[in-house]
């Protein structure tokens, strides 16, 4: 049985306003253009967007149910602030629950699914070679791509905020590295899928997951000023 892919996503359709400003703070956050620990205003968002107060909140939830915002009451929204050893405990989390994935993928996959995996690790390849940031980026939505292919909802909502989490840490920690490597282990993974080798690709998977977290290191912080972040990326996003 072939592995399905959705009729309809985000980026076939229009975004909406509560979408485009999600996906502008979330690529910030990954970015590490809005920093650990820093405070979002739901008024300060609003102003910088041009969009409500609501909008905001609503950005900000979906954020915070990936991890990569925390809600404290009476308080606000900061960007998270995972420490070192709370990544690895994230990581540990992760690698059970890709090697399960892949292991439910391995031989479903059909040769529209295939071209577009490999397309996506081509991608990952060219562009992640410019910057650390886009190799986080572009890894993150592998991941997430093959989590939506197994037609599990719970197991895809669990991938999203772990491998969202892990992208910060990653942001947070991570030492530079060649670009080349996560590209050439997403290949082996897919080959392996490919191939109906359910056993070899939960390995892979789990021995790139724990690669990816070795990569971690503890590192500077550098303070930012949210309303120019915000102020960049509003600027950088898509008009009506």
């Amino acid at each position: 049985m072939a592995a399905k892919t959705t009729s309809a996503t985000p980026a076939q359709r229009p975004l909406t306003r509560t979408e485009k400003v999600h996906r502008a703070l979330r690529l910030a956050i990954l970015e590490q253009r809005l920093t650990p620990g820093a405070r979002l205003p739901e008024d300060m968002i609003g102003e910088a967007f041009g969009s409500s107060r609501t909008i905001a909140r609503e950005a900000l939830g979906r954020l915070a149910a990936e991890g990569l915002v925390e809600l404290l009451p009476n308080r606000g929204a900061f960007v998270a602030n995972p420490t070192l050893e709370e990544g690895r405990g994230i990581f540990a989390v992760r690698a059970a629950l890709e090697r399960a994935m892949v292991r439910q993928l391995a031989g479903r996959i059909d040769a529209e699914v295939a071209r577009t995996l490999h397309e996506m690790i081509e991608e990952e390849g060219r562009l992640a070679a410019k910057s650390d940031a886009e190799a986080i980026r572009l890894a993150g939505e592998f991941h997430l791509y093959l989590a939506g292919l197994t037609g599990n909802p719970l197991l895809e909502r669990y991938l999203t905020e772990v491998v969202s989490r892990c992208s910060l840490v990653m942001a947070m920690y991570g030492r530079p590295h060649s670009a080349d490597c996560g590209a050439r282990e997403h290949r082996e993974i897919v080959e392996a899928m490919l191939a109906g080798d359910f056993a070899r690709a939960g390995d892979l998977m789990e021995h790139h997951v724990e690669e990816v977290a070795a990569r971690a290191q503890l590192g500077a912080r550098v303070d930012c000023d949210v309303r120019a972040v915000l102020a960049d990326f509003a600027a950088q996003m898509p008009k009506e």
